[in-house]
């Protein structure tokens, strides 16, 4: 096999594993709360056997041991459950976890090269839980036939029988469908193999190869339904069939059925991709441009032939990048999956009781954001176990229930994606946190601190609520790096706390990051792009509405005033300012400010050139585009606009002193 074949058989192996161990992991905290519901137990555990199964075939196809070896481990620990020879405990849940997350670091270590993490502790646990020695003996080298002699002994007990089932309209009708049957048959024996069949006039059959104790009466119990049945050959164990050979598990569900529709793509395939259509978008702008300078030239007839042509590639263009845009979506849940370990793991250090609610997680959002968010919402999760959940003692004297709550929360609207990570804990004490930023040498205002400058501390490199550190906590390092990630993706990021009540974090992100939707302000000769998704309404403002406060301007605003950045003076561009000029509200409440320009071009939809040369970089600029008349348009950054002005009201410096940096 070439070197470019063999990468590309790895590529398919790590996502093979991903979706393995994204299976077992929520199979085992399934597992963990049904203590006392032996018939799911034992689903869920034939269903984590095939997991690990899978996985102990492709690794050996790949030559990656550790992982084998450890796969086959759990697969014998899973082997004697199944056959009753080990019972599901606490301590067993436990070491399966231990076991899922070695072999996910393993994989992740090889596919990073770095060095391999050891597997004999985990595998000396299983070796000592398992009840025989002979079955354990050989867990470093699996001996080929060693699982067959088990699975032999078990055939004497248990019986296989074939099941085939035909819908029709009729039994439809009745409500009898594959899904009724199925159910039916896991409630007398174990599917241990499912698939369908494509009879010759074109309908389906199911066929089911289903597991029973032998004394139970098969045909008897199934004699009602519509199924004929059958005895089936010797059983082919699942431990001897061709590694990573393909089988279809109408339990799974839909998804089980649908993987031969799926195609793996490479995300640089997709951004290669996204990138030639956003060339299409701008060449669109060009044409639009060219014909707009010639319109004066072609007679009105020929003029609408051409003009219906632009509007139909406008709207082909659009439904193709929208296309493509459903491609690269995700969900959320890819993130969200992983926290139940964490949280789990970190309650049990800590000696905390956590309830872990995950919600929204269908919520779609692209590949690129969900693999730079993994970290920043892993953290804040750990935050929220380490500094926001009191221990149950102290959670009962304030009244609370011993277990604390921890919601992680996604939903999207229009453009945006908003992200929630809060809990019932102990909050953040703004008064604490500015006395500790204080000591610590950090510039506080004066008086009480508002929500957005405790979050700005918080987020402030080296600060630390805590006098110690734990394995759960850093040194505030971690918040600084969450709050740079959120603002490097076009984010925001916002805290919501009372004190003894708990705190939220906000994160908002746009859906996409490639193509937008942008209103187009004009000031002077000069034009700029404000993302659509961050402007909440534009208003048009008579000059004589501005007010000067401490050398910030401010102007009217339902019921309140908002503050008002002029992009002329931010900019050092010359002119006369309007009599007359429009603003584009940024964000909401307290928190809301103007972006003025000289007046508003449109509406279009632009492609987003980031800026990473840092020599060039600006603050309050997120990148550039070209509308389609060959000039660079600048891109605004409303979140870094709004953190600045707040910052500079805060602080009550001058406009000058305020935005020096911008200019420079």
């Amino acid at each position: 096999m070439t070197d470019e074949l063999f990468t590309g058989f790895l590529d398919d192996y790590y996502a093979e594993c991903e979706e393995h161990l994204t299976g077992a992991r929520t199979a085992l905290l399934a597992l963990e709360s049904t203590p006392d519901q032996p018939g799911r137990q034992r689903r869920i555990v034939d269903e984590l056997f095939r997991f690990f199964h899978s996985l102990k075939g492709i690794s050996a196809m790949v030559e990656l041991r550790p992982a084998e070896h450890l796969a086959h481990g759990l697969e014998d620990y899973l082997r004697a459950v199944r056959t009753g020879e080990l019972s599901v405990t606490p301590d067993g849940i436990s070491l399966l976890i231990d076991g899922t997350q070695l072999v996910e670091r393993i994989v992740n270590a090889h596919r990073a090269k770095h060095e391999l993490p050891a597997i004999d502790d985990v595998l000396a646990r299983i070796s000592a839980s398992l009840p025989r020695a002979d079955t354990v003996a050989g867990l470093a080298e699996p001996r080929p036939g060693s699982a067959t002699a088990g699975s032999r002994e078990r055939s004497a007990e248990r019986r296989l029988w074939k099941c085939s089932f035909a819908p029709t309209r009729e039994l439809l009708a009745r409500g009898i469908g594959v899904d009724t049957i199925r159910r039916r048959l896991s409630e007398i024996g174990t599917i241990v193999e499912a698939s369908p069949i494509v009879l010759p006039d074109a309908s389906i059959s199911f066929t089911f190869i289903v597991e029973v104790d032998a004394r139970v009466d098969f045909e008897a119990a199934l004699q009602a339904d519509p199924v004929t049945v059958e005895i089936a050959g010797a059983r082919q164990p699942a431990e001897d069939q061709a590694p990573g050979a393909p089988t279809l598990d109408l339990e799974g569900g839909p998804a089980s059925v649908a993987l031969s529709h799926v195609v793996r793509v490479d995300l640089t395939r997709l951004d290669e991709l996204m990138r030639q259509v956003g060339d299409l978008v701008i060449s669109r702008a060009r044409l639009l441009e060219s014909l707009s300078r010639i319109e004066p030239y072609v007679p009105a007839a020929e003029w609408r032939d051409a003009q219906e042509n632009a509007v139909a590639i406008d709207r082909q263009l659009r439904a193709l990048r929208e296309g493509l845009m459903r491609v690269r979506l995700v969900p959320v849940g890819e993130i969200f999956r992983r926290m139940p370990f964490v949280v789990r793991d970190l309650a049990r250090e800590t000696g905390r009781k956590v309830t872990l609610l995950l919600q929204g997680q269908s919520t779609e959002i692209d590949k690129y954001l969900i693999e730079r968010m993994m970290d920043p919402v892993l953290h804040l999760v750990r935050n929220a176990v380490s500094h926001g959940i009191e221990p149950p003692d102290e959670r009962i004297r304030q009244g609370k229930r011993p277990e604390g709550t921890i919601t992680l929360c996604a939903s999207a609207a229009g453009e945006l994606v908003t992200i929630e990570i809060s809990d019932d804990g102990r909050g953040v004490d703004a008064a604490d946190v500015a006395a500790r930023a204080r000591q610590a040498g950090l510039p506080v205002p004066a008086g009480q601190v508002d929500s957005a400058t405790v979050l700005a501390l918080l987020c402030s490199p080296g600060f630390s609520t805590k006098d110690d550190t734990d394995r759960a906590s850093g040194r505030g390092v971690g918040m600084s790096v969450v709050k740079e990630t959120v603002e490097r993706l076009s984010g925001t990021i916002t805290l919501d706390s009372e004190p003894g009540h708990g705190a939220r974090f906000t994160i908002q992100l746009p859906l996409t990051l490639a193509i937008a939707d942008a209103l187009i302000g004009r000031v002077g000769a000069e034009s700029f792009a404000v993302p659509q998704s961050a402007v909440r309404e534009a208003i048009e403002v008579v000059s004589t509405d501005v007010r000067q406060i401490e050398g910030n301007e401010i102007v009217p605003y339902r019921q309140g005033s908002l503050a008002l950045v002029r992009l002329a003076r931010l900019f050092g561009i010359g002119g006369e300012p309007p009599a007359r000029f429009h603003v584009f509200v940024i964000s909401t409440g307290t928190s809301a400010i103007g972006i003025a320009v000289d007046r508003i071009v449109g509406q279009r939809e632009i492609v987003v050139r980031t800026i990473a040369d840092p020599l060039v970089r600006v603050e309050g600029i997120s990148g550039a585009t070209d509308l389609g008349d060959g000039k660079v348009v600048l891109i605004i950054d409303p979140p870094a606009l709004a953190r600045a002005v707040r910052q500079r009201t805060a602080r009550s410096l001058g406009a000058a002193a305020g935005w020096g940096r911008i200019r420079a």
